[in-house]
């Protein structure tokens, strides 16, 4: 049974006559639909008065948001359908082989998702999925009722009810009784951080893959449930911009098959017809491509599905109407018609086609478990790799259904290097975690784990590499050949502990970030912890530099000192060892300098206006949910009457800061007196080339005389280029997002546990020299080993730069981290490098 299911029907709505108490949302709303931004509270009371009042309707509620909203599904068919929805679904799901038994061919329907308002400021999604399920759900409309004999309709009316509630409440109290359509005005210049993100201010629609999330991670549980033959994502965009509807831009990833692609130029072209009609302006292929596959439309496609973005220009300056560049006045009403268009558009050619849909879904995953499309086969993960990020990793193939397991016999296999792009002889052996590609989710398999994507067209809406082992730190192996593998993988349990009275110290991993999870932990429960600078021996063994050190002598006011730290330590479920003795048989013994003690952070997070919204709650969610530690949060705006000697670290976020000599003044002296500052991405171009900051664009004045010359130089050449080439040209100066293998100082604090190469992914172009009189921790060389698209001017510029550098000040740090680490928050190793940064670094 789907989990969480709650069917919200009352007996009075399956009696005969019920569609007499249906009411349309003009009906129920205590104002016209279309007129206002209706509150999510009302949205949710209307989904269930329809559920409540028409036999066509099952209601789901799969979930809460962090501010605890509901999370809700309307399933949409005929009563016949609906009394055998759990024989359906099932039918459905053997067809992709994620359930096992025989099809029904009687239980074929065509299954269709529309998914609104992932962004939760382009509202008119929210607002037209009211009416769509009302055209649905009513009895009394023949056409809408002869596509649901065959089809099943999945509404989610609205993704992300906390950006949605912030939006539509904060324009419902900003806009004038009588709409103002002067796009200058208040109730069309949103504030920060905007609707557009959630709670914790991530991008929805970048998180299908990786479900940081809780809306994501509820959501797809009930979609792999369903595994639906069409997804509609209906967006908003720019308000000048005319209806965008597909087919999509290239490049296509090149694993989308031809049916995937064919049958969107038919949904298309069905759009068009009624957009024609009513002589509305549209655009097809051009900007929104499908190569990304954590977006609303290609997580779909490589789950098998027609996936596809609608978006209606709008966003959130639409507000109920404004003024456009034709003179014309967008309004909110055209708005919800659009989008209630394409919707009711998709039902109709699903249920037309509902046949070819199930049988081409069918093929597509039949093909998927015995002639997988890519040239890797199968995915070797070496069993000596850390445990806890083989466990990260196998949580991350769990959530999205992929299967994996250990090779049947020990194989020889040549396969890809990641670390070195090379092919050699890989042993595959015992304890080694396998992922092959014969296996139902195989497109989806090798779409995140092949090493390099094949780009079509360069012109790409987003990043361009994501591989896995890279983002997880993992020495891996991609091989052509197929690896038979015995299903599941089963990790040593942590063995129970016991308080040992006779130990010196505690010595705890620092190789992932549940390691920093545990730290943390520690330093919440008053417990002084250590870290050793350098590898040392001891009882035989080596560990290496970063390795936690918890000594008896650093805790002796603490009571039941051994209980707290194997409680905490169960509690993370991390491995100790007690040691009997601080000398060592080679390196540092305890009580050496060398042997630093790890001061218990004190945070400061600067939020607000100056800094990215994405890039603000991608660290105020790491310190909440995965580190669990506290952290306070200022406005930018208000730095200089924050009393900086109440913390002994500053974050500055993604984002670009206004900081005046006064603030410049009030940092530096902090900073003298030992605080640390880190600087993540785009915050660093605010740092650089300012007075008490070694961060530098050019090394030189002679080299910043030369790149003005050869920019300069540029644009002569460049006179008589033509106009239809600029594009193209303008991105050969950009970066999408793509991966660079860094040379690394294992031997400094801030590279300690992230092995000997660190992937980091790259979203900007900033490119600045290499630190004087400081430590360059990861570089880009001379000849950048890169997986994705890089454009030519871009890598040029990119050569021989810092990524990661720490400047000593006083008693303090700066620390440089050029590629923000907690992009999205999917990238495991670089969670690793932002704790170095917070514990490792200025001990």
């Amino acid at each position: 049974m789907l989990t969480r299911l709650i069917f919200l029907l009352s007996m009075a709505g399956l009696a005969n006559g019920v569609n007499a108490q249906l009411q349309s949302p003009d009906d129920f709303l205590p104002h016209r639909w279309g007129e206002t931004f209706t509150p999510h509270h009302l949205l949710v009371d209307y989904v269930q008065h329809v559920a409540n009042n028409s036999p066509n309707v099952q209601l789901i509620e799969y979930g809460m948001t962090n501010e605890k909203r509901p999370l809700l599904l309307a399933v949409v068919s005929s009563p016949e359908n609906l009394a055998n929805l759990e024989s359906i679904r099932e039918n459905n799901l053997r067809k992709t082989g994620l359930l096992s038994g025989q099809t029904d061919p009687s239980m074929d329907k065509a299954i269709v998702w529309l998914s609104y308002s992932v962004h939760g400021n382009e509202a008119a999604g929210s607002e037209s999925s009211m009416m769509v399920l009302y055209e649905l759900a009513d009895s009394k409309n023949a056409k809408t009722q002869d596509w649901l004999k065959n089809t099943i309709v999945i509404i989610d009316p609205a993704l992300n009810p906390d950006g949605y509630s912030r939006y539509s409440h904060w324009y419902r109290g900003m806009s004038n009784m009588i709409p103002d359509p002067n796009p200058s005005v208040r109730e069309h210049n949103e504030p920060w951080p905007g609707g557009r993100v959630n709670h914790y201010l991530f991008d929805l629609n970048r998180d299908w893959a990786w479900q940081t999330q809780v809306e994501s991670q509820q959501r797809i549980k009930v979609y792999q449930q369903w595994m639906p033959h069409i997804h509609a994502d209906l967006h908003e965009q720019y308000y000048h911009n005319p209806y965008y509807f597909a087919p999509a831009a290239q490049p296509y990833h090149e694993y989308i098959t031809d049916w995937q692609g064919d049958f969107q130029i038919e949904i298309g072209k069905n759009h068009a017809k009624y957009f024609d009609q009513e002589g509305w302006l549209y655009f097809t292929r051009e900007v929104f491509d499908l190569l990304y596959p954590s977006y609303g439309d290609t997580y779909p496609i490589f789950n098998g599905s027609i996936g596809m973005t609608y978006e209606q220009g709008g966003h959130s300056r639409g507000g109920r109407a404004i003024l456009l560049e034709n003179e014309d006045t967008l309004k909110l009403m055209d708005r919800v018609m659009h989008h209630k268009t394409t919707a009711l558009s998709t039902v109709e050619i699903a249920s037309l086609n509902a046949k070819r849909l199930v049988q081409n879904f069918e093929q597509y995953f039949a093909n998927s478990s015995t002639n997988p499309l890519g040239e890797y086969k199968a995915y070797i993960i070496k069993g000596t790799n850390n445990k806890d990020r083989m466990k990260a990793l196998c949580t991350l193939l769990d959530k999205n259904k992929i299967q994996y397991g250990q090779a049947k016999t020990v194989v020889n296999a040549k396969a890809y290097s990641y670390d070195n792009g090379k092919e050699k002889t890989v042993k595959v052996e015992a304890g080694d975690l396998v992922v092959s590609a014969y296996q139902p989710l195989s497109v989806l398999t090798q779409v995140l784990f092949d090493p390099e994507v094949d780009l079509i067209d360069s012109l790409t809406y987003d990043i361009t590499a994501w591989s896995l082992p890279y983002a997880y730190g993992l020495e891996a192996y991609a091989s052509k050949q197929k690896i038979d593998i015995s299903p599941g993988y089963a990790f040593d349990r942590v063995p129970a502990m016991s308080a040992d009275q006779e130990a010196y110290a505690y010595l705890g991993s620092w190789a992932s970030i549940q390691n920093a999870a545990f730290l943390s932990a520690l330093l919440q429960e008053g417990v002084k912890t250590r870290y050793a600078s350098n590898s040392f021996t001891l009882d035989g063994k080596n560990y290496p530099a970063g390795t936690l050190v918890i000594t008896r002598a650093d805790n002796r006011r603490l009571t039941n000192f051994d209980q707290t730290v194997i409680r905490v330590a169960e509690k993370q479920n991390q491995m100790l060892v007690a040691a009997k003795t601080g000398f060592v048989e080679e390196g540092n013994d305890f009580g050496s300098d060398a042997v630093k003690l790890i001061k218990t952070p004190k945070v400061a997070l600067l939020s607000g206006e100056d800094t990215d919204p994405n890039g603000f709650g991608q660290v105020w969610y790491y310190f909440e949910q995965v580190l669990g530690y506290p952290v306070h949060i200022f406005d930018a705006d208000r730095i200089a009457r924050v009393d900086l000697s109440e913390f002994n670290i500053l974050i500055l976020p993604e984002g670009r800061y206004r900081l005046n000599e006064a603030v410049r003044k009030q940092l530096s002296q902090w900073l003298y007196a030992g605080g640390k500052l880190i600087a993540l991405g785009e915050a660093n171009s605010s740092l650089a080339d300012q007075e008490g900051f070694k961060l530098t664009e050019y090394a030189t004045e002679e080299d910043k005389k030369a790149a003005e010359n050869k920019s300069e130089q540029e644009v002569l050449d460049g006179r008589l280029d033509d106009y239809a080439g600029q594009e193209r040209r303008y991105i050969s100066t950009s970066n999408p997002g793509a991966l660079f293998k860094l040379n690394l100082d294992t031997t400094h604090p801030l590279a300690f546990g992230l092995g000997d190469n660190y992937f980091s992914l790259k979203t900007n172009t900033l490119h600045y020299q290499l630190l004087k009189g400081a430590w360059n921790v990861g570089t880009i060389g001379e000849e950048p080993v890169v997986s994705g698209f890089v454009g030519a001017k871009a890598l040029r510029d990119l050569k021989n730069t810092v990524v990661m550098a720490v400047e000593d000040k006083g008693r303090g740090e700066i620390i440089y981290l050029i590629d923000n680490p907690l992009f999205r928050g999917f990238w495991e190793n670089g969670k690793l490098l932002f704790a170095n940064a917070l514990f490792m670094v200025g001990n």
